[in-house]
């Protein structure tokens, strides 16, 4: 007998259709506010992802986002051992007078054994190497079904791993494999943080859009337990773009004007993919670009 606790491991695939119909109803009901300029009461510092300059080291990911005008940095753990040493996160954060914002455990699939072999204790290894690092989030991804008690306890236990170590843990927004015609759902509880007993939570546009999320509804069902952005965009194919913000087909400017509308309090991560620039001048323009484009649609421009 099927498991009714647990959901099917595929469903149709409706991505592109539910991402057209988001379209045509924010093209008939535009809610940008542009006649007006909406700034939070509370604190939005806008980051950048050591995944953004990838494969430069941490130690360029600070001086870029020095360089660039960012308000801090987040440090992807890999397997680069710069990415798990906090005393250089330290030494580098002192001498660009930029702080880490946020450490997002490696909890990619092409990272197993990273920090450690065991689920639990990776993650409490990165809460500890981010309060280290003086960062107040840890962003990190559902589990995969397969794995086992990290998968059939993850919402408790990472309720309980936040009170353990002081550290937010934000749990990512995901998206559904596709196996032709079907979606495979292989994270557990689910790919979609709709509906999850989290505390905590991260946005990410690109994920949302590969998934056909409406970003501006979720976002809004969210906005109690949203802690974090990773601001970046998408074209609405199934594939996971991190485009620079803008250049795709998601409400970014609309989400982000809401947030600053409601008076949020995070933090705007920029993640977005420069792996196939060949010049560091492309990247900085796409890195400047992203910036402002945060900057202009929270409001932080406003004197």
């Amino acid at each position: 007998m099927a498991d009714a606790s647990r959901p099917p491991l595929t469903s149709r695939n409706a991505a592109r259709s539910k991402a057209k119909r988001q379209r045509e109803e924010l093209a008939r009901n535009p809610v940008y506010d542009s006649d007006a300029t909406h700034r939070s009461e509370n604190e939005i510092r806008i980051g950048l992802s050591t995944s953004s300059v990838y494969p430069m080291t941490v130690r360029e990911c600070f001086e870029t986002a020095a360089r660039l005008g960012y308000d801090g940095v987040e440090v992807m753990i890999t397997n680069n051992e710069e990415t798990q040493d906090p005393s250089l996160m330290n030494l580098l954060s002192r001498s660009t007078g930029l702080p880490v914002l946020s450490v997002h455990a490696p909890t990619l699939l092409l990272l197993p054994r990273v920090m450690h072999h065991d689920h639990w204790e990776k993650l409490r290894r990165t809460a500890e190497l981010a309060k280290d690092a003086g960062a107040r989030t840890v962003v990190l991804h559902p589990p995969f079904r397969w794995q086992g008690s990290y998968a059939r306890h993850f919402v408790e236990g990472v309720r309980e791993m936040a009170r353990e170590t002081g550290v937010t843990l934000a749990v990512e927004n995901m998206y559904p494999w596709r196996a032709g015609l079907r979606e495979v759902i292989v994270y557990s509880p689910h790919w979609d943080l709709a509906g999850q007993d989290y505390d905590a939570v991260t946005f990410d546009f690109s994920h949302a859009s590969t998934a056909g999320t409406d970003a501006l509804e979720a976002v809004g069902a969210l906005f109690p337990k949203l802690r974090h952005v990773h601001l970046t965009d998408g074209a609405g194919t199934l594939t996971d773009e991190h485009l620079v913000p803008g250049r795709g087909r998601m409400p970014v400017a609309e989400t982000l004007q809401y947030l600053a509308k409601n008076d949020w309090s995070g933090d705007v991560v920029v993640e977005v993919n420069t792996r196939f620039t060949a010049r560091r001048s492309t990247r900085d323009a796409m890195l400047t670009e992203s910036l402002a484009f945060a900057r202009r649609h929270l409001g932080l421009d406003a004197h």
